[in-house]
């Protein structure tokens, strides 16, 4: 295959490691040419405003760097602001509390073993010997405030310290406040369109549009912004770009909702593909298995799902049955909620609800998609469930409890889980595209690999828009310290790199 052909294949985004299969020696597709004069000139530029993008941009000013941190949409936060969850990080001060033993190898293991063996090991590690500190960093550096302590499917261990509320916008806040505080320049509408590169391959700026409105392809000004010591991509992933990740998963059309914001488009991780960066796994694109048909894109049911396996249990209302391990990771749920073909329904008691955030709950009521029924009679009818095969399912489910055993799916059980029944709570779930495992190609310092296999001088990438690090499941919470953790890899190294 020459050279070019190479090249266009691995613009378009070659899925699962392709492109770094078919790599060669030739010389690899350039970014626009530097202008003659730039309109700014910085130390770091950071295109993304999430976890990733935040914590690459504070680390990097930190090290004394000028930096520069676009978004664009018009508000800060990408998909983080929309997270429910928290910062998986073994040994951290609730875990302590709770008595539970926890290590990074365990973390690490649960990584891989969720992974299918796909996982880049290397980077891997970086996330789950890092978590703690960024955990730490969040917490004392920051001032994040973490209320309690969740688990997640496919975990070993409850290890996911959870922000206030379970509200993402409690850690952006933080962190976009401790940004402005350090003097970082954070500005939205502000879209990169290419990277800039030299005669040598390496990164120097980027081609950016200033007072872009979403999605209006024609508006706002052209801009060229020099970054003396490097680039961040942090723009997140591409679950709303339907074309794209049906281009590595035709089953994923325009019939499956996404639950990110609108500008998850992957155009940060396009123009880094656009030079030449390899990219890893893309037709690897997670379903969230715990997202309601009755709500629009991540809603509240999330959160009242993830607080309430273990401890309620899921069933088919056409047979009335449990037909999954509700504590698996979200291939295992979301594949066996689909092979239905129509949604399932989570049910769990009053006094058992008693770990699900009470403003979830009240949030779920009042738009409809979380119900109150008073027995399972009452439940059943609701949804359609033959009411003998519901109860049988769950005196089944109790009988495991009382065991502290599944011996059907092998779910997780909790020590405090208690009895399911009296008053229940439920909702219906049918999944909708969440996360991309693939993206571009990185190396455990966060740099961009090309697809000569070689380093990219000058550009970094961090968080959704990295490839390989989670491979075929990412577990829940492991992004929030994946972000984290490598955010700040890639904002040090930048602000560090020798010119």
């Amino acid at each position: 295959m020459t050279s070019a052909r190479m090249n266009r294949r691995a613009a378009l985004g070659l899925a699962g490691g392709t492109a770094l299969a078919l790599a060669s020696s030739g010389a690899l597709a350039r970014g626009v040419k530097a202008p003659q004069a730039w309109d700014r000139t910085v130390d770091v530029l950071v295109v993304g405003s999430g976890f990733a993008g935040l914590a690459a941009a504070i680390e990097a000013r930190t090290e004394g760097a000028d930096v520069l941190c676009i978004e664009k949409m018009s508000i800060v936060g990408g998909n983080s602001i929309l997270s429910g969850g928290g910062l998986a990080s073994p040994g951290n001060d609730l875990q302590v509390a709770a008595g539970i033993k926890d290590s990074p190898e365990l973390l690490l293991a649960d990584m891989l073993k969720s992974g299918g063996g796909l996982a880049n090991v290397e980077c891997a590690k970086v996330v789950a010997y890092g978590a703690l500190d960024a955990y730490r960093w969040a917490k004392d550096f920051l001032g994040v405030k973490f209320d309690r302590l969740g688990y997640q499917g496919g975990h070993s261990v409850a290890r996911s310290a959870c922000y206030m509320n379970g509200n993402g916008a409690n850690m952006v806040g933080p962190m976009a406040k401790k940004a402005k505080e350090l003097g970082v320049a954070l500005e939205t509408r502000t879209r990169l369109v290419n990277l800039v590169t030299d005669e040598k391959g390496a990164v120097v700026g980027a081609e950016l549009v200033k007072g872009y409105v979403f999605p209006k392809e024609d508006s706002g000004t052209r801009m060229f912004v020099r970054a003396r010591k490097g680039v961040v991509v942090a723009g997140g992933g591409f679950s709303q770009n339907v074309k794209l990740r049906m281009l590595h998963d035709p089953r994923l059309g325009p019939q499956l909702e996404s639950t990110n914001q609108p500008g998850a488009t992957g155009d940060a991780m396009m123009a880094a593909q656009r030079i030449g960066a390899a990219d890893v796994q893309m037709d690897w694109i997670q379903l969230g298995p715990w997202t309601s048909p009755d709500e629009k894109g991540f809603g509240v049911c999330p959160k009242f799902v993830e607080s309430s396996v273990g401890y309620g249990l899921m069933v088919d209302p056409k047979t009335g049955k449990r037909f999954v391990n509700e504590t698996g990771n979200r291939k295992v749920r979301s594949d066996a909620i689909i092979a239905t073909g129509h949604p399932a329904v989570i049910l769990v008691s009053e006094e058992n609800a008693g770990h699900v955030p009470p403003s979830t709950i009240k949030a779920g009521m009042e738009n409809g998609s979380i119900r109150r029924f008073a027995n399972l009679d009452e439940l059943a009818k609701f949804y359609g469930i033959n009411a003998e095969s519901l109860k049988a399912s769950v005196t089944r489910w109790n009988e495991a409890v009382a065991a502290k055993k599944d011996p059907d799916f092998n779910a997780k059980i909790f020590k405090d889980t208690k009895e399911n029944k009296g008053v229940f709570y439920a909702c219906r779930l049918w999944p909708r595209v969440h996360y991309c495992m693939g993206g571009l190609a990185i190396n455990p310092k966060a740099e961009v690999i090309n697809t000569d296999l070689n380093v990219i001088p000058g550009l970094y990438a961090a968080g959704e828009v990295a490839g390989g690090v989670h491979g075929m499941v990412r577990l829940g919470t492991v992004s929030i310290a994946d972000c984290v953790v490598f955010g700040r890899v890639a904002g040090r190294n930048a602000a560090q790199r020798k010119i």
